[in-house]
């Protein structure tokens, strides 16, 4: 056991050394970091199996993630923002989902608690509720419609979709004081939502307030829940760093929570399109329920389809580099005699 954790040590130091350049390591330290990877990941997939939940596990896991981008070094960057979009936001999207979990938790749980609490008493609960949304939540004649011009519900619509876009940015911006700014907004906003929705169906507007809002809010909300996932990585960064200092952690779930947001941000403008041609129309709340939960759908089919983790992930086959990629080790330079 002591030999595999110096090599354990040896590879993290060479990572840490090569920086984002295994090259800088020469042609004998290139050599050194692709053995000692391949090695390393044998130890995770033992670990894997026979101590599941250990400590340990977790720490080869960020070692072999740290390596596994100096040892297969991609041969051209061509197409990489087509692989992106088509696969890797989806698996950063997936790859952690615990996070994504509790995110919807903090934002739903207390939207559901607080739409009870509008019901039972929507005069306390008006209070929380800022004056540009108050007109859907004045109490109407049953059957009536919110009571809202054309122009009402485009204003309305945008005031929605701008809340949203600001909710995603700060969301993920909250990640960087330990997690704990994203998660007080997740409850903020779960609460406002949850008032706002309990005042409409207590006025007699839920079914106009859903057909308002169904369109584009379910892929809204889903972009919300992911942007807020990807500042949790952030904060749990933080709190749990592992073996890493908690900078060089910080560092590098900042990165890719970075690419989640902007892999995020083409689908919340989606959304405010849907926003902004559909749900003017007024097609009715059958027809809206079916758009929403259709964008829902196929955004969470693609996180479930598109974000598996490649084979070679899998089955930690470090022998054969995948295809378009060239290994490190071999492609470097021999030195002269």
């Amino acid at each position: 056991m002591e030999t595999r954790r110096d090599r354990w040590r040896e590879l993290d130091a060479l990572v840490s050394r090569a920086g984002r350049r295994a090259e800088s390591l020469g042609p004998d330290g290139v050599r050194r970091l692709a053995a000692l990877y391949r090695a390393v990941a044998a130890d995770l997939a033992l670990a894997r199996r026979r101590f599941a939940g250990d400590p340990t596990v977790a720490r080869l896991e960020a070692l072999v993630a740290r390596a596994r981008p100096l040892v297969y070094d991609r041969a051209g960057r061509g197409g990489s923002v087509a692989e992106f979009a088509t696969t890797g936001y989806w698996r950063r999207v997936r790859e952690r989902p615990a996070l994504l979990l509790i995110s919807a938790l903090l934002l739903f749980g207390p939207w559901v608690l607080a739409a009870v609490w509008a019901v039972r008493d929507p005069g306390a609960a008006s209070g929380v509720v800022p004056s540009e949304y108050r007109s859907v939540t004045e109490p109407r004649e049953r059957g009536t419609d919110l009571g809202l011009t054309t122009d009402r519900q485009a204003a309305f619509s945008s005031e929605i979709f701008t809340n949203n876009i600001r909710v995603t940015i700060v969301a993920f911006a909250g990640g960087i004081a330990a997690g704990i700014g994203t998660a007080a907004l997740l409850v903020y906003q779960g609460v406002l939502f949850g008032a706002i929705t309990g005042l409409a169906i207590w006025a007699g507007n839920g079914a106009s307030f859903f057909e308002l809002v169904t369109a584009h809010g379910v892929l809204e909300l889903s972009c919300i829940v992911v942007a807020s996932a990807a500042g949790l990585r952030m904060g749990w960064a933080l709190v749990s760093p592992g073996h890493r200092r908690r900078g060089v952690a910080l560092a590098a779930e900042a990165r890719v929570a970075v690419e989640i947001v902007l892999g995020t941000a083409p689908w919340l403008v989606l959304a405010g399109l849907v926003e902004g041609f559909i749900t003017p129309r007024g097609l009715g709340l059958g027809p809206v329920i079916v758009i929403g939960a259709s964008l829902g759908a196929v955004y969470w089919a693609l996180v479930l389809w598109r974000g598996r983790p490649a084979r070679d992930d899998l089955d930690l086959d470090v022998a054969e580099p995948p295809s378009g990629t060239r290994h490190a080790a071999t492609t470097a330079p021999v030195p002269s005699p």
